[in-house]
């Protein structure tokens, strides 16, 4: 079955999620990639919002999450990538290795796209988890042959990939 509102969440979610990681991609990259990540930003920004704006319009359309058990699954995938993503990210920045904290957090989310399959019945998030998490390995080789931060490739990648599934997430909206 597909849902409505969940088509525009992911427009939403990803969309605002994708201006993020642009964001950070900010952090070191070339001098000369700082105006294109600045305006790769707006598209996913705009786009978010247009997914917020959506979603309220269609807030009381059924959801995958309208399941109680389907619901409390979600939550606790969620709560166990926060948790995972926290727990790493502090390690890292503990023992001096900041460097590798965005691509972490891109592998965790990638991970965490498997579980949800089964929460939205989805199978195109097998793909983006198969993404994000190619993102973060990809991410620690590009970053040194460039000799920037990790965090402007995986933001880069990352905040890409998203960008793609929100505007996917938009035609599916538009398609029902």
């Amino acid at each position: 079955m597909e849902y409505v509102r969940d088509y525009v969440m992911y427009s939403a979610i990803f969309g605002i999620f994708s201006f993020s990681w642009f964001g950070w991609a900010q952090e070191n990259p070339r001098k000369s990639w700082r105006k294109y990540i600045g305006i790769a930003s707006a598209v996913p920004l705009v786009l978010g919002l247009v997914g917020i704006y959506l979603s309220i319009k269609h807030w009381h359309d059924h959801t995958a999450l309208s399941d109680p058990d389907v619901f409390h699954n979600y939550l606790y995938f969620v709560f166990i990538e926060f948790f995972l993503a926290a727990i790493g990210a502090f390690l890292l920045i503990k023992f001096k290795r900041n460097d590798y904290t965005a691509p972490w957090i891109a592998f965790v989310v990638g991970v965490h796209f498997f579980w949800l399959k089964s929460v939205f019945k989805d199978s195109s998030l097998y793909i983006l988890a198969v993404l994000l998490i190619a993102v973060a390995f990809i991410s620690l080789f590009v970053s040194k042959k460039f000799n920037i931060a990790n965090s402007a490739i995986t933001g880069i990648g990352a905040g890409t990939v998203l960008l793609c599934f929100a505007i996917l997430g938009l035609v599916r909206f538009l398609m029902l």
